[in-house]
């Protein structure tokens, strides 16, 4: 079956659709003048760097349309089967399994947690314009087993969908807890009043739930639903500490490199296992603040202090100008120079599950 080339819709059309359906506050409820982060309309990063602007959005977007960007992947993405009745069986075992683009499913004993879910067809407010997606989720959500908790990264529309936190508050047995940056739970109260277990932190802020201790962590990135909120909400990774079976996880949800990262590494670290973005990352002179490269993810494995990292934020959407089956190669190409193993720094299948086993994560193939 021919490929199909991944299509990509500028994002200054998304957004302007965007600001049709949402308005804005322009005020931090939660604004702390003792806080450098805080502002009096949102938040900042901890650390100045440049930031593009207007002119340079519409620099890249002349010369990828010049340029016919993104490239159609070359190598196969095809994604596995996932085992479901596996899945949904309870077990006292670590296991995750990649549903695609930055959704991960953490299962940690008789604990499920889900990151930034996403399973629409784009990464929209609109059903017909913006990113679509170029592989179907590896889980769908009918197929999930019963989810304990959510944790979400930042408010861009590839990691806060709108469909899939209304029906995972709608799941049978009652909603998930929903762990969010501060201001997102703004949003949420709005539109997912089904919502009913929220919890907004702060950078350095911590929440338990059952047997896990969840906290918020600083990292370089920045925050819209429209062209007139940006930075009203903050963003972070999270710090998933489970008491029993004991396991350290940080999700990064979605980073530029920075400071941050050590700063992780130092105060929170070492981890098990560090889900790190490897992917929409070209052109550098655009990305660099905001989302790693490949090389970078490497070297945020090592500063954060993670024994083992899995690749997320690659291989479904079309969001910049890599071809989507690129970030695998940039990464292998990384860990060589970096003198590491595919076990150090793996990559996962849309739908693939692994076990956790004496401090390695094993691929689990069905029947096993």
């Amino acid at each position: 079956m021919a490929r199909r080339r991944p299509r990509s819709t500028p994002w200054s059309a998304l957004l302007a659709a965007a600001a049709l359906l949402a308005g804005c506050t322009r005020v931090n409820p939660y604004y702390d003048p003792n806080l450098a982060h805080h502002r009096p309309d949102g938040f900042r990063n901890n650390y100045p760097h440049a930031t593009p602007g207007s002119a340079d959005f519409w620099r890249w977007q002349i010369e990828r349309r010049r340029d016919g960007l993104p490239p159609p992947p070359t190598d196969p993405l095809a994604p596995v089967a996932a085992d479901v009745p596996w899945i949904k069986a309870p077990s006292n075992d670590v296991r995750i399994t990649w549903v695609g683009h930055s959704t991960l499913l953490l299962q940690a004993g008789r604990f499920n947690l889900l990151t930034d879910p996403m399973f629409s067809e784009r990464a929209s407010p609109l059903s017909f314009l913006g990113p679509k997606r170029y592989q179907p989720p590896g889980l769908a959500l009918a197929d999930l087993p019963h989810i304990d908790a959510v944790v979400i990264s930042h408010s861009h529309y590839d990691h806060l969908d709108l469909a899939s936190v209304r029906a995972l508050a709608a799941q049978k047995g009652g909603p998930p807890v929903f762990m969010v940056p501060l201001g997102v739970d703004v949003w949420f109260r709005i539109n997912v009043p089904a919502a009913t277990e929220l919890r907004p932190l702060d950078w350095w802020g911590q929440t338990v739930v059952g047997p896990v201790t969840f906290t918020l962590l600083p990292v370089q990135h920045w925050s819209a639903r429209t062209p007139f909120d940006r930075n009203e909400s903050l963003w972070g990774a999270w710090s998933v500490q489970v008491r029993e079976p004991a396991l350290r996880f940080l999700f990064g949800g979605d980073f530029g490199y920075s400071q941050d990262l050590r700063d992780i590494g130092e105060r929170a670290g070492p981890f098990d296992l560090a889900a790190l973005p490897i992917g929409a990352y070209e052109p550098r002179w655009f990305m660099a603040p905001q989302h790693v490269n490949p090389a970078e993810a490497v070297q945020a494995r090592s500063d954060v202090r993670a024994r083992a990292a899995v690749a997320i934020h690659w291989g479904t959407f079309a969001l910049t100008d890599e071809a989507l089956d690129q970030p695998p190669r940039d990464l292998a190409a990384a860990r060589h120079a970096a003198g590491l193993s595919e076990d150090d720094f793996f990559v996962m299948k849309h739908g693939e599950s692994r076990v956790w086993r004496d401090g390695h994560w094993l691929v689990r193939a069905p029947g096993d």
